[in-house]
């Protein structure tokens, strides 16, 4: 067969034989052709996929770094609020300090005006028991000489009486 293919290959082609060879090529450099666009959409396919995951990858560590900006400056930003946070608690508290420092003060000076008032108050009570004490001292001065009068009287009485009815 091999050998028959030489001989018509090196005899003179009919018309016939020049067609169906020149179409026997034509549909071999289609195959061809459409082998080699084959390849090439396999190759651009594989080559999508490949950029695909690439774009993938890029932006999952251009998400990953611009979480970590957005982490630091939110860090900051806490930081920030932080040093605000500890400036104005420290402003409360010199004012709540001082507060308590002026009303402890007005304390010891409330204690001492009642520490004052207190002895002022028992010294006026003890005035006044003393003025009581001295109008009972009176009184009973004042009694115990009436008491006498009227001892004397009735004792003169009596015996004014006795001497009468003995006269």
């Amino acid at each position: 067969m091999a050998g028959k293919r030489r001989s018509r290959a090196a005899a003179p082609m009919s018309a016939e034989d020049k067609l169906l060879l020149l179409q026997s090529q034509a549909l071999a450099e289609e195959e061809a052709a459409k082998r080699k666009g084959e390849i090439l959409t396999h190759f651009l396919k594989h080559k999508l996929a490949e950029e695909e995951h690439n774009s993938a990858l890029s932006l999952h560590k251009l998400h990953t770094q611009w979480r970590a900006v957005l982490r630091e400056a939110r860090a900051e930003e806490l930081r920030r609020d932080v040093r605000v946070l500890s400036q104005t608690f420290a402003r409360v508290m010199d004012c709540k300090d001082s507060v308590i420092e002026s009303l402890a003060a007005d304390l010891e000076e409330a204690e001492e005006q009642h520490g004052r008032a207190l002895r002022s108050h028992l010294l006026n009570v003890d005035r006044l028991l003393q003025l009581q004490r001295c109008r009972l001292a009176c009184l009973e001065d004042g009694y115990s000489a009436q008491l006498q009068a009227l001892q004397a009287a009735f004792e003169e009485e009596r015996c004014g009486r006795g001497r009468g009815a003995a006269v």
